[in-house]
């Protein structure tokens, strides 16, 4: 008689625990979804507050930024990404981020990215060789 109660803890504790799994896996969904919304979110504002204030900002030409280009680029010169992140005056890790969409470079990161994009393939070889 005691078995069989304790039989139908079991299954009864087998059922909450799949239970619980399932409400776990619902949970970590969500939060997964809102950091992926508040992330969204968080990229727009910064940036309507940008486009409203660069009228004010004379000091030289808006640089844009791809990272396709940018990988293309490095891809064209062949280039490992420490070699070309050398050249602009970073880790080969943020050249990879970069390229990957992972980070963006900031302005003064653009300039330089800027003036090795100007460079051809001998000017680079010759500061590869001075450094």
């Amino acid at each position: 008689e005691v078995r069989a109660e304790i039989e139908t803890l079991k299954k009864a504790s087998v059922a909450h625990r799949a239970s619980i799994a399932d409400l776990r896996r619902q949970v970590s969904a969500l939060e997964k979804e809102l950091r992926k919304v508040a992330k969204g979110s968080a990229r727009q504002a910064p940036a309507a507050a940008g486009a409203a204030g660069d009228d004010a900002d004379a000091g030289g030409p808006k640089r844009r930024f791809s990272a396709n280009r940018l990988a293309a680029h490095r891809a064209k010169l062949g280039l490992s990404a420490a070699i070309y992140g050398q050249l602009v005056g970073v880790s080969g890790q943020t050249i990879y981020h970069w390229e990957q969409g992972k980070a963006r470079p900031r302005a003064a990161q653009l300039e330089r990215l800027a003036t090795v994009r100007e460079l051809g393939a001998r000017e680079i070889a010759e500061r590869l060789e001075a450094q």
